[in-house]
Formats: C-alpha cells, structure tokens, sequence
C-alpha cells in the first residue's frame, strides 16, 4: 500500500514537473527532411507490394479462382485482399509493442523486409490450372505474411514523421507520408498499365501479371538501405531515458484501459479516411472495368492520372492544415464529401471520359484533404510510450473492419442490389459518422505532441514557449487523470 501511494506521488510529482529549457527539442530540419524522405519512399515500397494486388485483381481471379465465373472470380480475388487485414490488428499490436520498446526505427525495417519478401512470394505461385486448390491457398498465406507486417507499418512510418518534425510543421511534414503512399500506388498502376498495353490480355493472364511481383525484391533493398541510415526518433530517445521497465508491463491492457476514449475516437478517424482511400484507389480500377464496362486499361489510365493529380495537392493541403487547423480542413472534406459524392458518382456513370475524369477529381481532391491531416493527427491523440501500439491498434482494427473491406463490400452489395450508385451511399455514411465525432475531437495543431514537450525549429522559439509553459504541456492535466487511475487500480490489488 505504502509502495503504491509513493508511486501515486512520484507519478504526479512526474507530471507536474515544470518545463525547462533542455526539454525542448530543436528538430534539425534536414535530418527531419531525410526521415520524411526515407520514411515515404520505405513506405511507397510497402504501397507499391501491397497496391499491385487492387489494380491486378481481375487477372488475379482469373489466374487463382478460374473454376469460378467472372463475377465470383473478382469476388474470391477482393475476399482474399480483404481476409489479409483480418491479421493487420494482430501484426499492428505485435510490431506496437515491439515499436514502442525497441525503438520505431527498427521495427520499420523488419516490417519493409516481410512485405517485401512475400509480395515476391506471391508472382512464385503457380496458377490453378497447374495444382489447383493449393494456388489460392498459398496465395492467401502470402496475403496473411503481408497484412501482418502492413499492421507494423504505418502506424509506425506515422509516429516516426510525426516524432521527427517541429510541431509548426508537423502537418506539412507528415503529408510527405502519404505522397509516398500515392508514389508507390502510381508505381503499382503504371507497370500493370504498362504491361496490359505491350503484352496484351493473353500474355498478361499468363506470365505478365507476375513482374510486377517480381519488382518487389529490388524495391524493397533500396527501402531497406534508406531506413538503415536513419536515426531515432528525438521523441522516443528522450522517453526512453527517463522510462522505467515497470512502464512496460501490461502496455496493451494499459492501453484499453486508460486510452480507449483516443482508441475509440481513432477509430472512426480511420474509418471514413480508409472508406474514402480505398473506394477510389483500389476499388475503383475493378469498378470501372466491371461495373462500368471500361476497358481494363482505361480503367487503370484514369487513376493513374488522378493520382499524380494528387500528389501536389496532398503537399498543398499539408501546408494549409498548420495554419488552418486539422479539423476544418478535415470537416471540409467531410462535409464535401456528403454533398458531393452522388453528383460524383453519376458523373463516373455517365460514359463521358470527360465526366468520369473530373467525378473522379472531386472525390480525389476531397480525399487530399484527409491524406494531408490523418498523419500528423492519428499521432497526437497518444502520449508518447504507447503511441507506435496504441496508434497500430486503432488503425488496424479500422482498416480491418471497414477500409480493406470496401473493395469486397462493394462488389457483393452492387452484385445483390444491381444499383452502380452504393459506393456513393457508403462514403456518405461513413462521412456523415465522421463529421458527428469530429466536435470530439481536441485540435492539436502546432502544439507539442502528447506525453512530449514541444519540438521546435528555431532556438528563439524556445524563449516564446518558456513564457507560457503551461500552453506548451497542454497535456498535462489528461497525463495526470490517466497516471491517477493506474495508481488507483494498482492500489485495489
């Protein structure tokens, strides 16, 4: 009892500590930069692997499920995507814990080499033709290797952005995150709109669809060569001198325990951004050919296009959260996204390349604004020693249940209803959802990240903040109530 009540104070004692001058953190933007530029790039190679499945997904129903029919085969092909993220949550909490123990640095490299090697091990498989049932069992082994280390990936590429820039740039740093994403999906589009032109339907359906896999092992050297020459984050080196090893036990109970009110509210940030990327980037080639009739390429031509679109204004949209906010851009977007998604929709529907072009715009320059404010947000809702786990959680368990199940989603709901218009209802309601937990939502941008003092990029910002310390650890007074009730509950044992 005596034990747990010195605990209790020293907690407090803790917490309440003023803020000094050494605290601070000057961030060397040019290390920040690199850490930006390694991050995304590792990260475009983990999207290229993981992308190349959505824009190959017809062929790969006809390769792996061709005692089927055409529909079934895009449906086994989606459900197979799909089934990985079921062990996305278990990968996210195993590299989480691991992440917030052993450094994000060294997980992000473990992570890059497992998807690497079995998006490699996925264009090895031989066809159903050649052993039957064993070709889409393999291949769904593979998929599980994959979504296991995806779970550790970006959370972890997030934190680490997110820990390695000044907290007045957090917004436009972290953005680089997702042009990376964008870079390794138009990577993943372009070599597969390439090849369907050059090689033609039949050779692609033979041996075409497999370079693209093939590619994965020399991408995933270079990621690998440019996450090694990073360092660690300054966030987690400062926690971890000062961190105990009793801070460690039990962290995914503390977790749930005495974090689930950020959980719970991550989790519908995830939702409706997931929903949103995943509708227009990787349903959207199979939607385009299937449902709409387009060529396979032309489907394929389209995102491509938007996607390069994309990249400049995710940077723009980067730029204007650190000084708008976070949470208007996001409710913008949201609220945009409500309004316009029918008229978006019918546009793709109308059999005009000019409209389906500018349909697909409105929902992409929409989607910026999500792709520019998730990454520098999803961070800040956890205080430092649980945030690589806790974010990992969030995230996976989302993307699990409603982000990477879209694309199968969609497929069954317009096969049953036969109406083209269902993707539109679907954003709409996830954006609607969205927009109705946004109110509870703390805006944290330019503020230090939470558990963290703040990160700076000039030495006169230092004397600013010391000025009013108690703005600068905002998080203090929710730092203490959650330290509060662990000494409560350790005092009940």
């Amino acid at each position: 009892m005596v034990d747990n009540v010195k605990k209790w104070t020293g907690f407090r004692k803790k917490s309440e500590r003023k803020l000094k001058k050494d605290d601070i953190t000057i961030v060397d933007t040019t290390a920040a930069k690199k850490a930006v530029v390694a991050t995304a790039l590792g990260n475009a190679m983990e999207w290229f692997d993981f992308g190349i499945y959505s824009y190959l997904a017809v062929t790969i129903g006809k390769v792996f499920f061709s005692g089927t029919s055409g529909p079934l085969q895009l449906v086994f092909s989606f459900a197979t995507f799909a089934v990985a993220f079921l062990v996305r949550p278990i990968g996210g909490m195993f590299f989480g814990m691991l992440g917030d123990k052993l450094g994000r640095k060294k997980i992000l490299t473990i992570t890059l080499v497992l998807m690497s090697f079995s998006t490699l091990c996925m264009g090895l498989i031989p066809s159903y033709e050649r052993i039957g049932n064993l070709a889409p069992i393999l291949l769904l082994i593979a998929r599980l290797v994959q979504g296991f280390s995806a779970g550790g990936e970006y959370s972890g590429a997030m934190t680490f952005i997110a820990e390695s820039s000044p907290d007045k740039k957090r917004g436009f740093f972290s953005s680089g995150l997702e042009v990376g994403t964008l870079a390794g999906y138009i990577g993943g589009s372009a070599i597969v709109t390439i090849l369907s032109y050059i090689l033609g339907p039949e050779k692609m359906l033979d041996w075409g669809w497999r370079i693209p896999f093939f590619i994965a092992a020399p991408m995933g050297l270079i990621g690998l060569y440019l996450r090694n020459n990073l360092e660690e984050t300054p966030v987690f080196e400062a926690m971890s001198e000062g961190k105990h090893k009793e801070n460690e036990k039990g962290l995914i109970k503390k977790v749930f325990l005495y974090h689930w009110p950020q959980l719970l509210k991550g989790v519908v940030l995830v939702l409706f951004f997931n929903v949103v990327d995943y509708m227009l980037l990787s349903y959207m080639p199979s939607y385009l050919n299937v449902v709409l009739g387009y060529g396979e390429t032309m489907g394929l031509l389209f995102i491509l296009i938007i996607m390069f679109i994309m990249i400049p204004i995710v940077l723009l949209m980067g730029f204007i959260s650190d000084r708008v906010g976070n949470k208007r851009l996001i409710l913008g977007g949201l609220i945009g996204l409500v309004i316009l998604s029918i008229p978006s929709f019918k546009m793709i529907g109308s059999g005009s390349h000019v409209s389906v072009f500018f349909g697909l715009l409105i929902l992409a320059v929409l989607l910026a604004t999500f792709e520019a404010t998730m990454p520098s947000m999803l961070p800040s809702l956890f205080f430092t020693e649980v945030r690589y786990v806790a974010l990992a959680i969030t995230f996976n368990i989302s993307v699990s249940l409603f982000g990477g199940t879209t694309p199968l989603v969609m497929s069954w709901l317009i096969k049953i209803t036969e109406n083209p218009m269902v993707p539109a209802y679907y954003i709409m309601a996830a954006c609607i959802i969205g927009i109705l937990t946004m109110f509870f939502v703390k805006e944290t941008t330019g503020k230090a990240l939470r558990g963290s003092a703040p990160a700076v990029e000039e030495k006169q910002e230092v004397v600013e903040i010391l000025e009013d310390p108690g703005e600068a650890l905002w998080w203090k007074e929710e730092k203490i109530n959650i330290e509060e009730k662990i000494a409560d509950s350790e005092n009940e044992k």
